[in-house]
């Protein structure tokens, strides 16, 4: 009993050193960055953008469609969604590969402002504290502006205003619920599900986000319906 025990107390040391030392390569990756331009200013700086839109100026559909697909609990958790982590862990332990990452709008947020897309584990690390100062310096609103304001939706679109003029010819806030959620679907992919590279997976992804929106009760079934014949869930 006692080697159990000791061997229990020296799992749990290697796990704090562990956690510890992940830390302080996370806040230090940040603090990094942070050099290079404050997180203050990088934000000032995309909502100086005069084609920045407001959370309000989004139609609610589009605003909907990507809450939906992207993050459902996002007004309900804090910067990281420990649930969907973990039910991201056992999808990809289960399938033997990475389909689901787990991250939230939050996270989105941070990769796209502060950090580089390069796939790295430090980048992760010190994506976790770039959402904690996030969510400490404004609104759950605010930062949904922020993510759908930088996201790409390919077609060298960057912001939904740019993606709304670009493929519809009109303002985000005029977006119906086709449009909506066909544009909500692009930037998990862009280079995949931009309707004007295959225009079959792009309503495919768009079928996904639909049955999202009718499973989290934005849409319903009628709603839904136009849309189950490009393989709705798939």
């Amino acid at each position: 009993m006692k080697f159990l025990r000791k061997i229990f107390f020296v799992l749990i040391i290697l796990l704090l050193v562990t956690f510890s030392l992940f830390a302080i390569i996370g806040f230090s990756y940040y603090s990094k960055a942070l050099k290079e331009k404050p997180l203050l200013d990088r934000v000032a700086e995309i909502k100086s953008n005069e084609h920045f839109v407001k959370f309000e100026n989004m139609a609610p559909y589009y605003r909907n469609a990507v809450i939906a697909v992207e993050d459902h609990r996002y007004y309900d958790h804090g910067p990281i969604d420990f649930i969907a982590l973990a039910r991201a862990m056992f999808v990809n332990i289960k399938n033997r590969e990475l389909q689901e990452g787990g991250s939230t709008i939050t996270q989105q947020v941070a990769k796209n402002i502060v950090f580089s897309q390069e796939q790295s584990l430090f980048r992760k690390l010190g994506e976790i504290f770039a959402s904690f100062d996030l969510e400490k310096n404004y609104s759950k609103k605010e930062i949904f502006e922020l993510y759908v304001n930088t996201a790409y939706f390919g077609d060298g679109f960057y912001g939904i205003y740019d993606a709304s003029f670009g493929y519809y010819k009109k303002n985000p806030e005029d977006l119906n619920l086709d449009e909506a959620s066909m544009l909500a679907g692009v930037p998990n992919a862009p280079s995949v599900y931009s309707p004007n590279v295959n225009l079959n997976l792009a309503k495919k992804r768009q079928s996904h986000v639909i049955s999202k929106m009718q499973e989290y009760g934005y849409i319903t079934q009628k709603e839904a319906l136009p849309f189950f014949s490009y393989g709705i869930g798939d």
